[in-house]
């Protein structure tokens, strides 16, 4: 069964390098016009000398021949065929081999779209957040509820020090292992990454819970947990937090937190805000 699978997908990689291949002219590419071409298109030789790769490999590649392929030279045969970040992704699974992460910096433009999605999700909180876990935008009953004041915040950094989270000890004792392990799955997609180090060394100084939590090395997935916090108006809330990834911004996250059944949160966050809650809600 696997080595079918693999013979599948090199035959899709054969495809798809050869379709691409034909779709550029020379022109395109700042190679001179020589000669008459029986078929559109570069030639094999002209894409390895575009991604300064051997003709002969490159012809294997293109083959479908079961070699080894280096992110490096993925990356240097995407450049050569102008291909797009999803082509370039897709050229990664083709050749077995995980694409890169997505993206890359941190922040972004937030587009007004994005916000009325925002907006829609009240009277219930929603964060919006990259791939650091920094976060880039919120309703405004999450920024009741987490005293948000247009600094810049953290996700991480917001569980493990906010006095809100704090002060519900018990459940935060029981949530911290996994929050920490699942920001450690996320920073192993793109290792030594300064980003994801400067998250770490800034909590580890500020949190010793995180740090000795952080030293164990424990990784797991971001899953649907339940958040519980100690407002110092509305008293105590209880939610369940799913994150969701947006389709075209696979480096960004949602995280909705739904108030829990049965636990008078709906109507706590009545008391933060009126105007935001729905009569039907109630």
């Amino acid at each position: 069964m696997v080595s079918e699978l693999a013979e599948q997908r090199r035959g899709q990689l054969r495809e798809f390098l050869r379709d691409r291949r034909a779709r550029l002219a020379p022109e395109q590419v700042g190679l001179p016009l020589a000669g008459r071409r029986r078929t559109p298109g570069l030639r094999r030789e002209e894409v390895a000398l575009l991604a300064g790769v051997g003709v002969s490999w490159y012809t294997w590649l293109e083959q479908g021949r079961d070699i080894t392929v280096s992110a490096e030279v993925l990356d240097a045969i995407a450049r050569a065929l102008q291909l797009s970040r999803a082509e370039r992704s897709y050229l990664y699974l083709l050749a077995g081999l995980n694409p890169p992460p997505a993206g890359g910096a941190s922040g972004g433009e937030v587009t007004a779209e994005i916000r009325q999605l925002l907006d829609a999700w009240s009277p219930r909180p929603v964060v919006l957040r990259d791939r650091y876990w920094n976060v880039l935008a919120y309703n405004d009953i999450a920024r009741l509820m987490f005293g948000f004041d247009g600094t810049a915040q953290n996700c991480l950094v917001t569980f493990f020090t906010n006095p809100r989270y704090l002060a519900a000890r018990e459940p935060w004792e029981s949530a911290a292992p996994a929050v920490a392990a699942a920001y450690r799955a996320d920073a192993a997609h793109a290792p030594g990454d300064p980003g994801f180090e400067r998250v770490v060394t800034e909590l580890s100084t500020l949190s010793p819970e995180f740090a000795a939590l952080w030293e164990r090395h424990d990784v797991g997935e971001p899953e649907q947990a339940v958040n519980v916090l100690q407002h110092p108006e509305a008293g105590e809330l209880y939610f369940d937090a799913t994150t969701l990834i947006l389709a075209h911004r696979p480096d960004w996250n949602l995280v909705l937190y739904n108030p829990r059944p049965d636990t008078g949160t709906l109507d706590r966050l009545a008391q933060l805000d009126a105007r935001l809650v729905a009569p039907h809600l109630r």
